[in-house]
């Protein structure tokens, strides 16, 4: 595809094929040129090599010594947030833009639907996590409305869903989760928690979040929220309500302490989501790697456009 942005994804397991499959599927402006990974046998390098792409069990180093890595404009990062700092530093030093799907946290956190027009210049962009992905966009919503004094959300993903890099970053997660929480939902103070259910049959992504705010009443955090779920389900399709938002109110008989914020009056805010997975990879209980890899390209896609678009004049 002529004109296109080549791309590399460095990881080959359940987030980086998906990734691949949904690029190669429908993105006009990216094109699959590398799939790199440390594990001769896994499927994603089979699946790659089937379709004619790049690839390498050789990791970063691999990837540096492929006849394509000059051409490549953008890499995506689905390993660990171990891993992901020397990587960032190969790929943008060499001028090429960097997409971190692991919780390493290097670049700006980006949101689509909150701030995805604000890093488009950036060399190395952080989608948070899938639980981030899922529920900062209500937080942000219920802040567009409202002072959030706290939020906090809840994470509950299939077992079998979580691979080893997830399980391996179960602490970064929860960290880089909290803060994104703060600085792009806009709450004073966030907490994430992330639960992996074994349930058989496996259940989908569920999500909740609570928020506690004042300055606004139920109707227009209502309203809020519902048109923030609309703009998610239109890059992520499965994404909605699983019910309609909760509303509890705290008043001066009855106010709310957070330990270290102060007391407060205001309204209690819950709202209960369920992300479904287009099942391009994995089954539709796979929701969180949905999300995930639909945000990350949702994002790529912008700052593709925008580079190619400079290209032009």
């Amino acid at each position: 595809m002529a004109g296109n942005i080549k791309a590399a994804i460095i990881g080959s397991g359940n987030i980086g094929t998906d990734l691949m499959i949904k690029i190669m599927r429908h993105s006009d402006v990216l094109e699959m040129a590398a799939m790199v990974g440390i594990d001769p046998a896994s499927d994603g390098l089979a699946r790659a090599e089937r379709m004619g792409l790049a690839t390498t069990a050789q990791g970063l180093e691999g990837l540096l010594q492929l006849p394509v890595w000059p051409e490549i404009g953008m890499v995506f990062d689905a390993t660990s947030a171990g891993a992901h700092a020397r990587h960032s530093a190969a790929v943008t030093e060499a001028g090429k833009v960097m997409i971190d799907l692991t919780p390493a946290a290097i670049g700006p956190y980006v949101i689509p639907v909150v701030n995805g027009d604000a890093h488009l210049g950036a060399s190395n962009v952080n989608m948070v996590t899938c639980g981030g992905q899922a529920t900062i966009p209500i937080v942000s919503a219920v802040a567009s409305v409202a002072q959030v004094h706290y939020a906090e959300i809840v994470a509950s993903i299939a077992s079998k869903s979580a691979g080893p890099g997830t399980r391996a970053n179960i602490d970064e997660f929860t960290e880089t989760t909290s803060r994104a929480i703060e600085q792009v939902g806009g709450a004073a103070r966030g907490k994430a928690i992330i639960v992996l259910n074994p349930a058989e049959p496996p259940m989908l992504m569920r999500d909740t979040v609570f928020t506690l705010s004042s300055g606004a009443d139920e109707a227009a955090i209502e309203a809020a929220v519902e048109a923030m779920v609309a703009q998610v389900s239109a890059y992520v399709p499965g994404y909605r309500l699983k019910q309609k938002v909760q509303f509890e109110r705290f008043g001066a008989n009855n106010p709310v302490r957070i330990p270290g914020l102060g007391t407060f009056e205001g309204i209690k805010t819950t709202v209960f989501l369920e992300v479904e997975g287009a099942a391009h990879y994995l089954p539709a209980y796979a929701g969180n790697l949905d999300i995930m890899t639909s945000a990350a390209l949702a994002t790529a896609e912008k700052i593709a456009a925008r580079r190619l678009a400079r290209e032009a004049v």
